[in-house]
């Protein structure tokens, strides 16, 4: 499917396709419903550290987050057959601080699991260092080291399968994924000559080592097209910026750009990335971010409704689970952040924590206790506008529950306008 969908923009249709990039349960089941909605696929990918052969910090093998999300599904009804399952940033990225070939074969067991479990689109990073590689990898370092990967994925394919069907993306972008630690102002688009140098090495090297029939199935090169968030800031698309760059991968056949870091920006910045050939546009945060925004509204309705005894006060266990568990977002934030950057930053390390004990017995609690009660009008208007002009309309129904996933819905919308699939349904 994905493949198809490359083939037909770089024949010249303005589609591309969204990349959902998480592993909390609202987020892919209001995705799911999104795309059953709007009669497209839907592209769900797990990062490295997601989800590897491990558990990652999901506690889900490659299998395990497969079935995960066709248990939603079916749920939902809507049909395996048109998830496609992408595995993101698969290389040493776990394993960096292990010396090379022990990293390197965890990442051959890695990308094992994923090929075997039934991911057909393939991130192939292999551009971080190692313990003991002294300096900055080369081109050929990465190619050479991905070449290494896609022969396993290739060969898991056919002892799995009988056939290899299976989509590449390669290169990398800085920052890393999940947005920038540190403040940003600027950015500097990825070099046009890098750009061809990574395609032109991994090509060759490729060839070497007789993937000449994967190679026609690399689809994109991740690169930095000028999108990045940090805490509290937000740089947006500049198409006068990338216009060398979106020139060039139409000089290869059946390839694009891959757009990662994406979240936040204006849906005239997503119709633009899709037009330049950014036609794989790549969120996660952002979907996280809405969903914790929602509930966060709820909160402040539930204030205004519910005896100070009874209420979940989940802004309160948030905020005290975050501090008390610092691992996953005091080397972004800092060992002082305050509950400003806890709470609300772009980077949303929040979503870490949704499946503690306190923070998920907050959360039912709040469901329990709006459930028992007639919220006011005007109370939605106040605190989920677009909520209620679409109860309003009659297309919202009166659960709060259907109110968190209409604000996930919302940021899925606006990545299917720009990547606009009803094209290829002869809409």
């Amino acid at each position: 499917m994905i493949k198809d969908i490359i083939q037909q923009h770089c024949t010249g249709k303005a589609v591309g396709i969204y990349s959902v990039c998480s592993a909390h349960p609202a987020v892919i089941e209001a995705s799911l419903k999104h795309a059953h909605k709007e009669n497209t696929p839907l592209l769900i990918e797990a990062t490295a550290n997601q989800v590897n052969q491990f558990g990652g910090y999901t506690d889900m093998t490659p299998k395990d987050f497969i079935q995960f999300v066709s248990n939603i599904a079916e749920k939902v009804g809507f049909a395996k057959e048109r998830i496609i399952f992408g595995g993101d940033h698969l290389g040493p990225t776990c394993w960096t601080s292990e010396v090379a070939t022990v990293a390197m074969q965890k990442s051959q067991e890695l990308i094992a699991a994923f090929v075997a479990a039934g991911f057909t689109k393939i991130h192939l990073d292999t551009s971080m260092q190692c313990a003991d590689d002294l300096t900055p990898l080369t081109d050929e370092d990465v190619a050479s080291r991905a070449a290494k990967l896609c022969q396993v994925a290739e060969q898991t394919a056919m002892d799995t399968f009988g056939h290899s069907e299976i989509v590449y993306v390669i290169g990398t972008e800085v920052p890393p994924p999940g947005g920038a630690s540190e403040q940003i102002d600027t950015l500097t688009v990825t070099p046009t000559k890098d750009a061809i140098e990574t395609i032109d090495i991994h090509k060759k090297i490729f060839f070497e080592h007789q993937l000449n029939s994967a190679w026609q199935r690399v689809i994109a090169l991740v690169v930095q097209p000028g999108v990045e968030f940090d805490n509290f800031n937000v740089v947006e698309y500049q198409p006068k910026e990338a216009r060398t760059l979106a020139t060039t991968i139409k000089n290869y056949n059946n390839m694009v750009f891959e757009a990662h870091s994406t979240d936040y920006q204006s849906q005239a910045a997503y119709n633009l990335l899709v037009k330049d050939h950014f036609a794989i546009l790549k969120v996660g945060p952002q979907l996280t971010f809405a969903y914790r925004e929602a509930l966060f509204a709820l909160v402040e309705i539930e204030r205004q409704i519910i005896p100070s005894k009874l209420q979940s006060n989940l802004m309160n266990v948030c905020g005290s689970v975050m501090q008390e568990n610092p691992a996953h977002w005091q080397k972004f934030y800092g060992e002082q952040a305050g509950s400003l950057t806890l709470l609300f930053s772009y980077s949303d390390r929040i979503r870490y924590y949704w499946n503690h004990p306190q923070v998920k017995n907050a959360v039912a609690t709040l469901f329990s206790n709006l459930q028992k009660t007639n919220i006011p009008n005007p109370l939605i208007s106040q605190y989920l506008p677009k909520q209620y002009l679409a109860i309003k309309s009659g297309t919202l129904s009166l659960e709060p529950i259907d109110w968190v996933e209409y604000n996930i819905q919302q940021v899925l919308a606006s990545y299917s306008k720009a990547c606009a699939l009803h094209l290829l349904n002869g809409e």
